[in-house]
């Protein structure tokens, strides 16, 4: 079903973006599920399987070379042309669903994707699970709702800090996917703030908690922004339409027809009082007897 774009931008965008952010994610488990169901098959029909990641195209070729042998095998080998069969359509779905992510990313007019390492899918997962992003007070309370601050657990004179369990776990997934690119391309600030942690006698995982909290901090910032821009858009709006003027209505013309006379009087108004019976006056004998 097409949706008219005039009914999408009415639209709360992080609503919208939760939607088609957690259909992707389905996705995901659903082509994972069916490459590993793959795997497991092909391990019993060639020794070894595959050594490289699973595609519906190389497990194709796989298996133009496998000649099975009785009929167990060649009932594994059909059920593994299908799985590659699922493999292969949910790949297209994958790429239809980031296909119409982008386009949903790019309606909503965020500056997140400007953040390195932050694509289409990973600016929805945080717009979609973040929300109104006015109800954090500041960048620290941010962080505490995506599980990115440390929690302390001092003890005595020991001032010790432990990774957070709690938190949106949706947004934490998303940063730590923005902090895994950052650190696999050399130059990046992300993986020179890395290695500078590490330095410091860090250890990989510590850093990578540090570096998900300083791009933490730059999604709160980029947030911010966006909303400040789309109120000062609404604003702008709504001035707009209180100081456009409006047509003036026609002047009601008294249509007083082919007679001069003049109107009749109101109507008396309705008493529903009714006047009292005059009392009889009574007679002279029965007054002197009741004196």
């Amino acid at each position: 079903m097409t949706i008219p774009k005039s009914a999408v931008a009415a639209e709360e965008h992080a609503g919208v973006l939760r939607v088609w952010a957690k259909r992707n994610n389905d996705l995901g488990r659903l082509r994972n599920k069916a490459a590993c169901r793959l795997h497991s098959v092909l391990c019993d029909l060639v020794a070894g399987g595959i050594a490289t990641e699973i595609s519906a195209d190389t497990s194709e070729q796989l298996l133009e070379n496998v000649a099975p042998a009785n009929a167990l095998e060649a009932a594994k080998a059909e059920l593994a042309a299908e799985l590659i069969a699922d493999v292969r359509h949910l790949d297209e779905q994958m790429v239809a669903s980031k296909r119409r992510i982008a386009a949903a990313v790019k309606a909503s007019g965020t500056t997140l994707t400007q953040l390195y390492g932050v694509g289409p899918v990973v600016a929805a997962m945080l717009i979609a699970y973040s929300g109104n992003i006015g109800r954090f007070a500041s960048r620290d309370h941010y962080a505490a709702y995506t599980g990115t601050a440390p929690v302390e657990v001092s003890s005595g004179g020991r001032q010790i800090h432990r990774v957070s369990r709690r938190g949106n776990r949706q947004l934490n997934h998303a940063l730590h996917i923005a902090a895994i690119s950052q650190i696999r391309h050399p130059g990046t600030e992300g993986r020179t703030y890395y290695e500078r942690k590490l330095a410091e006698g860090k250890t990989p995982k510590d850093a990578i908690r540090a570096l998900k909290r300083r791009i933490i901090d730059a999604v709160y910032r980029q947030l911010r922004a966006d909303a400040q821009r789309r109120s000062a858009a609404e604003r702008a709006r709504e001035d707009k339409r209180g100081t456009t003027q409006q047509p003036a209505r026609p002047a009601l013309t008294p249509n007083t027809g082919s007679s001069a006379k003049p109107l009749p009087g109101p109507t008396p108004r309705y008493d529903p009082v009714q006047p009292r019976r005059a009392r009889r006056s009574r007679p002279a004998a029965l007054a002197s007897r009741s004196t």
